[in-house]
């Protein structure tokens, strides 16, 4: 159903990892490489350069051996001429088009070095000179090939957001036939019009309006909205949506690329297809280094030309080309990021995007999606409330339980925290029945003090529910329950019931049935529950210095306003926003983008996900849905928001490694160049081939140890 807009994410998704290659674009594009491949060809180059470094003279003068047998100086140049075309194609051909879109990096400076290296040994073999760079070449490429395999790894493009989108749909759908019976259908053979048959628990497979039935609809995977929704005959469902409680009937009237959700996969798409296409820092140091290097060599060849010695011309230019090719730039990004993630993973951080990581360190607004995020995306029982007038009331008698414990020091007391308990135990009773999702609140509210057994147990669909507890018929529902039962709480309860929907919460009464009519003896309060943590998330964000917390979410603005209270939200510093639509939510970025913020999106939802691809940095929450954490460039591993402050650290502990290598890698080429140009040949310092190789070596060991003193940044990890 969704089979040919998958097939132009992937498109998106491939250009965008192309980009965030940078210079590195070539191979990915071109050569159509993938870390698999990249690992194929490191570990089959390794095993051909082993021996080309054995047979190799000047390694054997070094370490005072020797090797002599029939054949072996055709090693060298068999084995160096599979490893330049097998291992060393993805980086010439990334070099040609680097040349070609004249855009000089990482890729055009590898194939300079392994072509004169190649050229320079091939020569040798031949009788020409006596630069033996075989063992070189194979390393080179060798090391090359490790760097580009890890960093590959490490980068994790989000590109199956929209197959986990597709997901939420069933496979088939029930369709209602022309004689009233039901028949099992692939989804592709829904036709608007059709009516489907929902089951309790079952996700509605297409946009709709209810044709028959009425429902409490989960719709908190597509609008963000935390509580079931009633919906009744008439009123619009969304395809991927759950019925709850009761089974409906559905008639389609979108398919396909014309639903809601679909809607929502092109969000992603489009916002995934717009990430900034930001150059990776290796790639700018090796374009300056691939001019330096060019020009350095050129000067030397003229230098050393118009001085009369044409040979020693020809190996300095040969050592500058090969001292220049970036063994430790090739290194120093991927190490970092290979450990960074090794790191974090240990911390329950999984680093999907380098780009994401990078970027975090410059975040100064973190919008969290409230629900699933800062709460805990289930409903908790959050206040009771016995009706104080009931204490006076002779019909109490039919429970004296309530009675006793409402009778006592009036509206405060034991007494009164007595009625509340029995208020909970009997609604839970009552719902203990129930598969809907507030009943489940209550029942696990009320089992430490243990629920009363009941029977008759019956669903008033977006009503309530009743049944019979101790020979006593009570109903717990909504307002739309006292309506049909034309009931009305007394004076006092009715105040407080107010209080709690103007915050936001849920209000359940309970109601006891019986020949004087109904009566509302209690009301329940149930609340998205704040996460405990959430208020120390926020406070550790603002040590590290994020200027702005901001919050979104589908539900009403009081029951934001109530949550962002409870967090601490500083007015005038962090905002709020609320009834955001889905389609709307990455519009949200966009505006916090435009107004200069750099902003690190954190959700879980399905709706989440085009504003987790839209922002500077996506963090989802690990356990929200598939799709959200495919549109992020970095999953918590935990539901615990204090997380994100840990990926805050560790891209700024990943960025001083990157830096300080860096450093150390162009340092290292500043000093090296000359010694190979000659520049101080006069003082009878200068630098040969074989010195140049073993330099180049020991920069590529120094950046190595270095990525390894990143295993000591602590991150504190989550608290599951």
């Amino acid at each position: 159903m969704h089979h040919d807009h998958q097939s132009g994410h992937d498109e998106h998704a491939e250009d965008d990892g192309q980009a965030g290659h940078g210079g590195h674009g070539g191979h990915d594009k071109h050569a159509g490489h993938d870390p698999e491949a990249f690992r194929r060809k490191f570990w089959l180059s390794l095993a051909l350069t082993v021996p080309i470094v054995l047979t190799s003279h000047m390694v054997m003068d070094w370490f005072g051996y020797s090797l002599d047998f029939p054949g072996m100086s055709l090693v060298g140049p068999v084995l160096g001429s599979v490893v330049l075309i097998y291992g060393g194609w993805p980086f010439l051909v990334g070099g040609l088009h680097e040349l070609r879109d004249r855009t000089p990096g990482m890729m055009l400076l590898i194939a300079m070095a392994i072509t004169v290296a190649y050229v320079a040994s091939l020569a040798t073999s031949l009788g020409a000179f006596d630069l033996d760079f075989w063992w070189e070449l194979a390393a080179l490429v060798t090391i090359m090939l490790l760097g580009h395999w890890q960093e590959m790894k490490a980068i994790g493009q989000a590109r199956g957001a929209l197959a986990a989108l597709a997901a939420l749909l069933p496979d088939e759908a029930e369709r209602v036939e022309a004689g009233g019976g039901v028949r099992p259908v692939p989804l592709a053979e829904l036709r608007v019009g059709d009516v489907v048959l929902v089951r309790p628990g079952a996700r509605v497979p297409a946009d709709g309006r209810v044709a028959d039935g009425t429902a409490e609809v989960d719709e908190s995977m597509i609008t963000g909205e935390s509580r079931p929704v009633s919906r009744t005959v008439d009123d619009r469902v969304v395809a991927g949506t759950v019925a709850t409680d009761s089974a409906i009937r559905v008639r389609v009237d979108a398919v396909g690329e014309d639903t809601a959700l679909a809607g929502i996969q092109r969000l992603v798409a489009q916002a995934q297809q717009s990430s900034g296409r930001a150059q990776v820092l290796a790639d700018r140091f090796a374009a300056w280094l691939f001019y330096i290097a060019a020009a350095t060599a050129a000067v030397t060849f003229v230098v050393w030309s118009a001085l009369g010695d044409v040979d020693e011309a020809v190996v300095r230019t040969v050592t500058v080309l090969v001292i220049a090719c970036p063994h430790a730039l090739g290194l120093a990004i991927p190490l970092v990021i290979a450990l960074s993630t090794a790191v974090a993973a240990k911390a329950g951080i999984l680093v999907k995007d380098r780009l994401a990581l990078e970027r975090m360190r410059t975040v100064d607004t973190v919008l969290f999606d409230k629900t699933g995020t800062l709460t805990r995306g289930a409903h908790a029982v959050t206040a009771l409330a016995a009706d104080p007038a009931l204490a006076a009331d002779p019909a109490l008698a039919a429970d004296p339980r309530l009675a006793a414990k409402t009778a006592g020091d009036g509206a405060a007391g034991a007494a009164t925290a007595g009625a509340d308990d029995e208020v909970l135990r009997l609604s839970a009773a009552v719902e203990a029945d129930s598969e809907h999702p507030l009943a489940r609140a209550i029942v696990a509210a009320a089992e430490r003090g243990g629920v009363p057994t009941s029977t008759g147990f019956r669903s008033l669909a977006g009503r309530g529910v009743l049944a019979t507890v101790d020979g006593q018929d009570f109903a717990v529902g909504g307002p739309a329950l006292l309506r049909e039962l034309a009931a009305r709480p007394g004076a006092e309860l009715g105040g407080v019931t107010a209080d709690w929907s103007a915050r936001g919460a849920s209000v359940l009464y309970l109601v006891r049935l019986d020949d004087a009519g109904p009566r509302v003896l209690g009301a329940l309060a149930l609340e998205d529950e704040v996460r405990p943590e959430a208020a120390e998330a926020l406070a550790e964000l603002r040590a590290e210095g994020v200027r702005r917390i901001a919050m979104i979410t589908g539900d009403a603005r009081p029951v934001a306003e109530s949550v962002a209270g409870k967090l601490g939200f500083r007015p005038g510093v962090d905002e709020v926003f609320a009834e955001v639509l889905p389609a709307d939510k990455d519009d949200k970025v966009t505006d916090l983008q435009r107004r200069g913020a750099t902003v690190a999106m954190v959700g879980d939802g399905v709706n989440d996900a085009p504003a987790l691809a839209r922002a500077n940095v996506g963090i989802a929450i690990g356990a929200g849905t598939d799709v959200a954490i495919e549109s992020a460039g970095v999953v918590l591993a935990s539901s615990d928001p204090r997380g994100v402050t840990g990926v805050i650290r560790l891209s700024r502990a990943s960025y001083r490694k990157m830096i300080q290598n860096l450093a150390w890698a162009a340092g290292y080429n500043v000093v090296a160049l000359p010694l190979a140009a000659g520049v101080f040949a006069w003082a009878g310092i200068a630098l040969s081939p074989a010195v140049a190789a073993v330099l180049m070596s020991g920069s590529t060991i120094v950046v190595a140890l270095n990525a390894q003193l990143l295993r000591r940044v602590r991150l504190a990890p989550p608290a599951g």
